[in-house]
């Protein structure tokens, strides 16, 4: 805080001090003066007739902290903004509603890609916006205009020209208008189509050498490894299987592990790699992306690698160490700045290291994390890995046992130093979406890396849920210090539904499983296009925006539209529920259009029409909890994504009648359907295997594993 009073209290407090929001109270001692998105700010901009200056952004964001430094602590700046507009600060990981909407707006007006800061002038009345950007620096530089020259040229722009801002309006919401394309008409065939241009494409943007897709800035993309590993083991029957598929699902997962984008002593990924090589982060830690990647190497488990597993485990302990709350909710983020500083709390000198080691123990790990190559980050080093355990092992004349106990204790004492340093600041709100995505990776590492204690982190985290967030039949977006608010999303709603039902299938609870219903029925209530089909990302008592989104595509996180579609054909086959059913093949008909034009942007839809067009397979196992527990621990140990595995125990009650149905026997039972055909109860787990092909191992050969320092 760099203005203060002589008795060190801020000399400016604006309307952001009693925000749930960390990033919104972080600006609330701005000479600007801010309001939350609200009643206050949209009608004092009505009232004086000023445009409303947005501003967008989140905590872990580097250039929205650039820009608060330079401009929103100015005093200077500050003035042209409180008289000349009505400044508004968003928090866009409590508000996507908004974020979402001007981010398509700033690109329309531009021509150009959004991002975060985002800037964004609109009408004092009806909220529209006539003038955008993302970061504007304090003076010009860098082809940008400077800030208070913006400021200045906007404001003079408004008060003389208004009736040419109209006709630009009426164009822009023409242009939102348009979208969304007609759906697929109900004649229509659905076709496997998209599948394999889906895969063509990924294949032309694949990075052989780095793993990948595309070039730098380089995204992890968990959502395309995860829908690879499912094209590749759907082949897996096939004369030829998809062993392309793969290499580039395995050597993407083996390069990011290797690369500076993993934290290589505590565990956890930063949310994007600046180079090709996977080397520089941009070193925010984000949830959201955690859980997708958790979810993707515990499901890389089963093809064979340790190395899968190991970086699932760090990324699992990294999280219980420092993303959950003693409440059970996950925090969002942690910030990438400390002591002012990008990178400052990861980055390490040379001598440092070699301090804190005995010489064995730098002999091997010097070679092994890069230190023996020039500085990657400015004149320090970024760890990752640069050479094999067996080669280093055989420089330094050590056995791979030997290898493996000094890197251990390297790392340990290395983190025992990096604990002392300055934190990055974490962004402790707890929202719903993201918590369901980590909910949902915790799941799926609990069952393929077999730890209870997984499980038990996502039990905690949906008790917090069901208990702080869900209030009167619906779900609130954020929490933060015991205060919940902000009506839920439909991303928050379908990947919770989702999260359960992984959930149950490591350990299962009926009340959970109605839980799930619930949220399912509140998105078919209050969020369907009834008209067209699909769902709308806000529901129909929200407040009203300037326009109701609907997202077929997916960007950091899944489209909602494929996530419920996956859960309610997954949910409409397990309670035997055609409401569901039908409403996933009118999500998937109203995505056709944009499904078949760009179909690697649209996964999460593309896992919903391969269950679509095949259903799952459901095996409900009945009988007493012990036994069934073997059971599924055993099924547990293969990659089947097409197949979903609940355990339940005789005694268990409250059942919905399509699973009350399967009723226990004297020993363990298995029932075993595909679509709306169940088989005969099966008495063995042997005939359960037979029944399920499980013999018959997916192919894995050397295009698996492709050359690589990791081990």
């Amino acid at each position: 805080m760099r203005h203060l009073n002589s008795d060190g209290t801020p000399k400016y407090t604006n309307h952001l001090a009693s925000e749930t929001s960390p990033y919104l109270r972080k600006h609330a001692h701005n000479p600007v003066e801010w309001y939350p998105w609200g009643r206050e700010a949209l009608e004092r901009a009505r009232r004086e007739n000023k445009p409303i200056h947005l501003s967008v952004g989140y905590s872990a964001c580097h250039w929205c902290s650039v820009l608060e430094k330079e401009s929103f602590e100015d005093e200077a700046t500050a003035k042209i903004l409180n008289d000349n507009f009505i400044n508004i600060k968003v928090d866009r990981e409590e508000r996507p509603d908004i974020d979402r909407i001007y981010q398509i707006a700033q690109q329309m007006l531009t021509q150009r890609g959004g991002g975060w800061p985002l800037t964004m002038f609109l009408t004092h009345d009806d909220r529209r916006p006539f003038f955008g950007g993302t970061y504007f620096p304090k003076e010009a530089r860098h082809g940008l205009p400077a800030f208070k020259d913006i400021l200045q040229r906007v404001a003079a722009y408004y008060r003389d020209h208004s009736a040419e801002l109209r006709k630009q309006n009426e164009a822009l919401m023409a242009a939102f208008a348009s979208l969304t394309p007609p759906p697929a008409g109900p004649d229509s065939e659905l076709t496997d189509a998209p599948l394999a241009a889906c895969r063509a494409q990924l294949a032309r943007s694949f990075d052989p050498r780095n793993g990948g897709f595309g070039g730098a800035p380089k995204f992890p993309h968990a959502d395309m490894i995860e829908w690879l590993l499912r094209y590749w083991r759907a082949s897996a029957q096939a004369p030829e299987p998809d062993l392309q598929a793969l290499h580039m699902a395995t050597l993407t997962l083996r390069r990011m592990a290797e690369g500076g984008i993993n934290d290589q002593l505590g565990g956890g990924f930063c949310r994007y790699s600046v180079d090709e090589y996977w080397m520089i982060p941009h070193f925010e830690k984000m949830l959201y992306d955690n859980g997708a990647l958790l979810a993707a190497y515990a499901h890389a488990v089963h093809v064979g690698d340790a190395l899968y597993g190991r970086v699932a485990h760090e990324t699992a302990d990294w999280v219980l160490r420092e993303m959950q709350s003693p409440q059970g909710g996950y925090y969002s983020s942690l910030d990438a700045d400390s002591e002012g500083h990008e990178g400052r709390f990861y980055v390490w000198d040379r001598e440092e290291v070699r301090a804190a080691l005995t010489a064995p123990e730098f002999a091997v790990f010097a070679p092994r994390f890069g230190l023996e190559r020039p500085a990657n980050f400015e004149v320090r080093w970024n760890l990752f890995v640069a050479a094999s355990p067996e080669d280093i092992a055989r420089q330094v004349k050590r056995t791979p046992e030997d290898f493996k106990a000094l890197i251990a204790t390297a790392r340990a004492k290395l983190l025992a130093v990096r604990a002392t340093r300055v934190r990055p600041a974490r962004d402790d709100k707890i929202l719903t979406s993201w918590n369901a995505l980590m909910l949902r990776g915790m799941a799926i590492a609990a069952r393929a890396l077999g730890r209870e204690e997984l499980a038990a982190s996502a039990t905690r985290a949906l008790d917090f849920i069901r208990a702080t967030l869900w209030r009167d039949g619906r779900l609130l977006a954020t929490a933060m210090e015991g205060r919940a608010h902000l009506n839920a999303y439909l991303d928050d709603y379908v990947y919770l539904a989702d999260a359960i039902l992984e959930l149950q299938q490591v350990r299962f609870r009926a009340d959970e499983l109605s839980f799930a219903q619930q949220l399912l029925d509140v998105v078919l209530q209050r969020f369907a296009d009834d008209a067209a089909g699909g769902f709308y990302f806000t529901s129909n008592d929200h407040e009203t925006l300037i326009h109701r989104s609907k997202v077929f595509g997916d960007d950091a996180t899944p489209a909602g539209n494929g996530i419920a579609a996956s859960v309610l054909l997954r949910l409409g086959h397990l309670l035997a529920e055609p409401r569901y059913l039908a409403a996933a093949e009118r999500t998937l008909r109203a995505a056709w259009p944009v499904i078949t034009q760009y179909p690697a942007g649209h996964v999460s839809l593309l896992g919903a029409l391969e269950e679509l067009l095949t259903p799952p397979e459901i095996v409900v196992l009945r009988g007493e909890a012990r036994t069934i527990e073997g059971w599924r621990v055993a099924l547990a140990k293969t990659y089947a994504p097409h197949r979903i595995v609940l355990a339940i125990p005789a005694d268990a009650g409250d059942l919905p009648p399509a699973l009350a149905d399967k009723t226990p026997r004297a020993g363990p039972v298995a029932y075993l359907c595909r679509g709306s055909t169940c088989s005969a109860p099966i008495d063995s787990l042997d005939a359960l295997s037979e029944q399920l092909h499980e013999d018959d191992e997916p192919p894995q050969t050397a295009a698996t594993a492709a050359p690589s320092g990791s081990g």
